[in-house]
């Protein structure tokens, strides 16, 4: 089990640091408090001083009555919890390819295209010169623009559901090597190795020219491109959860304005990239004929109903809904007070009596004195900081909080930053503990596979929080290490 803290330091910054590994011997929730609580022990932390706890969504974590964040609840109502917003921002993007069948498909498509083409070096090889050869043409041709970090070699890459962003950038990468790949598929039906690969190359090829799969390509990339972006935006280290819930508003909004209004242009983004790769252009005003269905049973609807409709105004659709299925958060009276703390558009969005009803929530760090202070606290608050230039084209709770610790505001409206910091400490997305998973691969590598849990841990420390071992001097980790034990030489 990895465990990350999250934490204001002194000059305001949000911070999130690795703590380390704790063995489990189970993944029960009450084993998992345990462990937690055997590593805050360790490092001379209290449970006791949480103020808010973030896991994805399993069972043994969420579980209302019996998951670990209802134990540690138990001890410690103050700390509130919140399912990564990453996670289910992955999951409504994998609802949509079970809730809508040519969604499904198309991902189907790719996974079988990306097997056939990458299932050897040298096909992967042939792909690589090809893509090569194009940007060299491209180039010459003045088609694309040359400059540093440009035209970079790239490959396929494989989708997944728990890897935040894959689709997106599988569907971009397909789109970039889209004639590579078509050689590739071209070579395998006249030379492949049995009858079977050269009939799957033969019905690819078909799919892959076929107008129905380069406009779910482009709609999906269009579609996909939001919510990477919100995505991308979770996984920072110093967001918070009232500029996440802003930034989740915002994708809603981008939504709904693109079925209104990119329709004209995604079709004519589709016929442009049809007619470069020569493949046919469908008149909208035909019937639509449905692949592999018999004209008896046509559903006598038009080409333009179909892919307008039924698929780009449907599957934004289905997004929207698993969006607002999958985020109750907007409704939660913690949340709602929260947000009176943005200082956006001059404090536009400040209650007094909700803040002082966000104090009620943390009743460790406010008292009935402190409650009555805060109210006077707020009153001079919001006149000093509405009147005060520094304070103008602030976004954001974090910037909020920097800003403070730098004018020294913090010192003259302590409570007022209590509650900004407590914000703060509210987890956005579990990104940081998903790092960790990842580096583990690259510290305990098959060469070192018999490497136990301290010396793991201790490794991954160092690795992961590189950036305060790299101000530590050489000079006195020698130091150290020498006054460890008595050594024949001096270093």
């Amino acid at each position: 089990m990895a465990v990350v803290i999250r934490y204001v330091d002194n000059n305001g910054h949000i911070i999130e640091r690795f703590l380390g590994i704790q063995h489990v011997s189970d993944t029960t929730a009450s084993s998992l408090k345990a462990a937690i609580e055997a590593l805050f022990s360790k490092h001379g932390l209290s449970i006791s001083r949480l103020r808010g706890q973030g896991y994805d969504g399993a069972s043994n974590m969420r579980g209302e009555f019996n998951g670990l964040k209802a134990l540690i609840l138990n001890n410690n109502p103050s700390a509130y919890y919140v399912h990564c917003f990453a996670h289910r921002l992955q999951l409504t993007l994998v609802a949509v390819t079970k809730k809508h069948n040519e969604v499904g498909d198309v991902f189907n498509f790719i996974s079988s295209i990306i097997n056939i083409v990458g299932a050897s070096c040298k096909r992967m090889e042939v792909i690589r010169e090809k893509q090569y050869a194009r940007i060299i043409e491209g180039l010459e041709n003045g088609e694309i623009s040359s400059g540093r970090g440009l035209n970079q070699e790239t490959s396929l890459r494989r989708y997944g559901d728990t890897r935040w962003g894959s689709h997106y950038i599988t569907i971009i990468r397909l789109l970039a090597m889209f004639s590579s790949v078509l050689d590739v598929l071209e070579i395998i039906r006249e030379d492949g190795m049995n009858s079977e690969q050269r009939t799957e190359a033969i019905v690819l090829t078909g799919i892959m020219e076929s107008f129905n799969f380069v406009f779910m390509l482009h709609c999906l990339r269009r579609i996909l491109a939001v919510t990477n972006e919100l995505s991308q935006a979770l996984q920072r280290k110093d967001q918070d959860i009232e500029n996440a819930m802003s930034l989740l508003k915002t994708s809603k909004e981008r939504f709904k304005l693109m079925r209104e209004n990119d329709w004209e242009s995604l079709l004519e983004e589709v016929s442009s990239f049809c007619i470069k790769h020569d493949i046919d252009i469908l008149n909208m005003d035909d019937e639509y004929k449905l692949r592999g269905r018999s004209r008896r049973k046509s559903q006598g609807i038009t080409n333009l109903h179909h892919f307008r409709y039924e698929l780009f105004n449907n599957i934004i659709d289905i997004q929207l809904t698993e969006l607002d299925d999958r985020f109750t958060e907007t409704s939660m009276d913690l949340l709602l007070c929260v947000a009176c703390l943005s200082p956006n558009d001059s404090f536009s969005t400040f209650n007094k009596e909700k803040l002082i009803r966000l104090a009620l929530f943390y009743p460790s760090e406010f008292s009935i004195v402190d409650l009555m202070v805060l109210g006077d606290q707020l009153d001079t608050y919001i006149i000093d900081l509405r009147g005060d230039d520094e304070f103008s084209g602030i976004e954001g709770i974090a910037s909020l909080a920097e800003k403070m610790v730098k004018t020294k505001k913090n010192l003259i409206f302590p409570l007022v930053y209590m509650l900004i910091k407590l914000s703060l400490l509210l987890p956005v997305a579990t990104a940081t503990v998903e790092r960790v998973f990842s580096a583990m691969h690259i510290v305990k590598s098959r060469l070192r596979n018999k490497m136990g849990d301290k010396w793991m841990n201790d490794s991954l420390v160092v690795y992961i929080e590189k950036d305060i071992f790299d101000k530590i001097d050489n000079e006195a980790i020698m130091k150290r290490f020498q006054n460890m034990k008595t050594r024949r030489e001096q270093l």
